[in-house]
């Protein structure tokens, strides 16, 4: 494959790469999801919708094709994230307990810049002042769960076992809307800071397409 987006394609190409050694029923039990050697795939939902990941060569499926976007046929970074995910990640058990960003221990300050950018203000500007079409969205999403915090919130899986909220307070004549987005305690052990930033990128941008599919 010709590189073109040598900021997404390469690490791309390198994950793909170190994807074909990967020990299957090893990610499979270190992240307590489900791999199907028969078939030559892992079985993972991700946004509350059943994919199926092929190994060793690499594709993801939607499980219900009437129900895919096509986040993973168009997002190079989000067919990234699940490459990382199944070769790096360690699923823990979540506490039940949920954290801002700024709260992972250590590196959470150093990526503030990014997330914040990436994450926090794009969810605020991109809904902030259409909270009926951003809840018409999230409840589309499978096995949400509208919460009481702010003005509207909602929480969600975002991979098996990883949990996120996004929570919303409306403006008024005198202040602009905000946001916030809260990870599951688990997250800090099964991934990178730069992958929460990107588990928040992924998530935004399905509501988004959520919104007018």
């Amino acid at each position: 494959m010709e590189i073109e987006n040598h900021k997404e394609e390469v690490p791309f190409e390198h994950y793909l790469e170190k994807y074909e050694s990967l020990d299957p029923e090893e990610a499979a039990q270190r992240l307590n999801i489900l791999y199907d050697a028969s078939a030559g795939a892992f079985q993972l939902r991700f946004m509350g919708r059943e994919y199926r990941v092929d190994y060793p060569v690499f594709a993801v499926h939607s499980v219900n094709p009437e129900e895919e976007t096509d986040l993973f046929q168009s997002s190079i970074p989000a067919q990234t994230f699940l490459l990382r995910y199944l070769l790096e990640g360690q699923y823990i058990k979540s506490s039940g307990r949920f954290m801002t960003f700024r709260e992972v221990p250590t590196y959470g300050e150093l990526y503030i810049q990014p997330f914040t950018g990436r994450c926090l203000k794009r969810l605020t500007y991109g809904f902030g002042y259409k909270l009926k079409a951003f809840s018409e969205a999230m409840e589309r999403i499978p096995g949400v769960k509208r919460i009481s915090m702010g003005d509207v919130s909602y929480e969600f899986e975002l991979i098996n076992g990883y949990y996120m909220r996004f929570i919303f307070w409306e403006g008024d004549d005198e202040f602009p809307p905000s946001a916030q987005i809260l990870y599951s305690d688990n997250f800090q052990f099964g991934f990178h800071p730069e992958d929460m930033v990107v588990a928040g990128d992924l998530s935004i941008t399905t509501v988004k397409m959520l919104c007018i599919s």
